[in-house]
Order: structure tokens, then sequence, then C-alpha cells
């Protein structure tokens, strides 16, 4: 999502590169009172250089976790509301047996007052016109006593289902409102977030900005160095592995050393092909929190989309997308995985190989392609193929 930095110590040395060491000394001096210049209060009191942008990514990275949490919240709501909704509906269903059964009670009861509301007796038999008279209405007072029991004890279960249904739409509506709640919350959270970044940024100067521009391009130079090492060293281990193959006389050998995350047939690759190309048509669309497409997308909006060009199905939070499939080292990274960030697996993007994966970054940014190195390796938290 953002491109949250973390602090880095002055001085590092870009691996395999040989300074000589007066060299060396000169140029440590010369960033360290760099960095201290940046780290320095400024005379009016304002924050240092080095400071905004420590403040301003963390407000970033806070805002991301916020928002896969207004995610989680309205995803829950749309299923307790559905909920609510299937309750209420069979609710009115069921009033309407009652009712109808309510209506069936009336009848019997109408009909007893007509007929004399009670069995026939020895008086109605004298009454009659012959025994065979007695007979037959006797019979039919016995039968209306039969229906009208069952519609009795039809009425009196319907009506405490009836109860019981209400009851719980009625609990599911609280549910519902406390959710709202949560919903609400981390939705006012995201946009506070976001608003201190922007004023923070606002505040700084041309000159500072230029500062960070330049500051920006140099680690992402150093992404990409990362993300070029990383290519050549998943090349070498693939020439290892074909070549302890050829040796072996048989791909399928039991001693080849084939990677343990490799995928068990081509299925797999033919459905990233399909996530990746949907991930690539979003490229130059904009990040905008909470969002799932088309027309824009967050970080886990983006991977849940491209997965499911794919016919699969992926949870809609980063807290969930790392758990649905199986974790595999970085080494072993194959295009359409889902390569995951910081320690509360707040970022998500889908690698494309060569150390390099299509993310949405951050709010005011678009979709594209970058190094999964943009953060820092440490920054990195884990690898899952998802089908």
């Amino acid at each position: 999502m953002a491109s949250h930095r973390k602090s880095r110590p002055a001085g590092t040395r870009a691996a395999g590169i040989r300074t000589p060491v007066l060299a060396t000394a000169a140029l440590t001096s010369v960033a360290l009172l760099s960095q201290t210049a940046d780290a320095a209060p400024q005379e009016d009191g304002r924050p240092s250089l080095e400071e905004v942008e420590k403040k301003v990514d963390d407000l970033y990275r806070q805002a991301e976790s916020a928002t896969e949490k207004y995610n989680a919240a309205k995803e829950k709501t749309a299923k307790q509301r559905a909920n609510v909704d299937a309750l209420l509906d069979d609710v009115a269903r069921r009033t309407q047996k009652l009712n109808e059964a309510r209506e069936e009670l009336g009848s019997f009861a109408a009909a007893q007052y007509r007929t004399g509301a009670s069995a026939p007796d020895t008086a109605t038999f004298l009454l009659a016109d012959s025994p065979q008279d007695y007979f037959d209405q006797s019979q039919l007072m016995g039968r209306l006593t039969s229906r009208q029991k069952s519609a009795v004890d039809d009425y009196v279960t319907e009506q405490s289902a009836t109860t019981k249904k209400r009851q719980e739409a009625g609990q599911s509506l609280e549910t519902l409102t406390d959710t709202q709640g949560d919903l609400q919350a981390a939705k006012a959270t995201v946009q506070k977030k976001l608003s201190d970044a922007r004023e923070m940024l606002s505040k700084l100067t041309s000159e500072e900005k230029a500062r960070l521009a330049a500051a920006e391009e140099k680690r992402q130079q150093e992404a990409a160095r990362k993300a070029a090492e990383l290519a050549r060293q998943q090349e070498e281990q693939r020439k290892a592995q074909e070549e302890a193959q050829q040796e072996d006389g048989s791909a399928g050998s039991s001693t080849a050393p084939t990677s343990p995350s490799a995928p068990a047939d081509s299925s797999y690759a033919a459905k990233a092909d399909k996530a990746l190309a949907f991930a690539r048509a979003q490229i130059g669309k904009p990040y905008v929190w909470g969002a799932t497409g088309p027309d824009s997308y967050d970080c886990s909006g983006l991977t849940q989309a491209a997965w499911k060009a794919a016919g699969v199905t992926l949870p809609r939070t980063t807290y969930d997308q790392v758990d649905a499939g199986t974790t595999v080292p970085l080494s072993d990274a194959q295009p359409g995985d889902l390569v995951f960030f910081y320690d509360d697996v707040s970022h998500v993007g889908v690698y494309i190989g060569n150390g390099m994966m299509i993310h949405a970054p951050k709010p005011g940014a678009y979709v594209r392609e970058e190094s999964i190195y943009y953060d820092g390796e440490s920054a990195i938290h884990s690898v899952v193929r998802p089908a």
C-alpha cells in the first residue's frame, strides 16, 4: 500500500562493492553530516525532514492497517445484514402463516356458534327428525372437533417458532449495529491518518520535497538491485536443479533437489497467468482505500480481484488472504504468488517474477509494478501460493 520505510543506518555498503578506506570514511562523514542536518530541529521549531518522512510513513502504515480493519468490518456488516434480512423475511412468512391459522380458528368458532357450540346430546337426539339425522350431526361435530384441535396445535407451534425468530432477528440487529459502529470507527481512523499525512506533507518547502523525492529514488534503485539479486539467485537455483535432473537421467528422480513448494501440476501456472494478466490490466488505476474495482483498488482488493479472474476465490482482507494458501520460501516464489508485508500483515502484492510485483501502493499512488524490496527486505512478511 504505502512506501512504509523504516530508518536505515547510514553508510551501509552495497554488496559486492569494495571502497578504499579513506574514501569510505569521507563518504560516511558526508552521509552523517547530511543525516544530522536533516534530523536537526528547524529554527522555527518545525520537525526535521527526517522526522516528517518517518511520521508520514508511520501514518500511511497506520492508515493501511485501519483500512484492512475497515474491510473486515465492511465484509462482516454485509454478512450480518444478509442474515438479518433473511431472518426478517422468515418472520414475515411465519407471521402470515400465524394469521392464517388464527383465521382458521376463528372460522371454527363461528361454525360452533352457528351450530350451537356443543356436541349433540340426548335432547338433541329426541328433537332430531330421525335417528339418522342425529348420527349425521354427531359425525360432523366429531370431525370439526378433531380439525379444530389440529388447528390449535398448529397455531401454538407456529406462534412459538415466530417468537423465537423475532428474538433472533432482534439479536442480529443489535450485532449489526455494533459492527456498523466498528465500521464507522475504522473509516474515521483511516481518514484521520491520511489527513494528518497530507497536512504534514503540505508544510514542506519545495526544497524539502525535492530532497524527499531524491531519497525515494535512491531507495527505489536499491530495491531494484535487491530484486535483480533475487532473480539471479532463483535462476541459479533453477539451473542447478535442471543439471541435477539431467545427471540422474530423470526429472522425477527422488535424489533430484526439487523445490518443496513447486506446484503439483501445471494448473497453478495456468491460473497464475490469468491472475497476472488481470493485474497488469489494472496498472495505472488509482489506489482508493476500501476499493475492490473495477476503477480503483486497495492492496487486498487488487489481489482478490486478480485471483477471482483466475477462478480462485480469496478472502477480502490481508489478514485472511495470508492463510488462504500454502506458505513458501521467498527463494521459491513463483509468478502469481502473494507477497505479504509487515508484522501486522497489512499489505500484499502479486509476485510477477524477478523480484518484482504488481500492487496498489498507497493513497495518491496508482497500481504499478515495483520491487518487492520497495520498503526493505525486513518488511517482507511471507509468500503464499493461493491455489
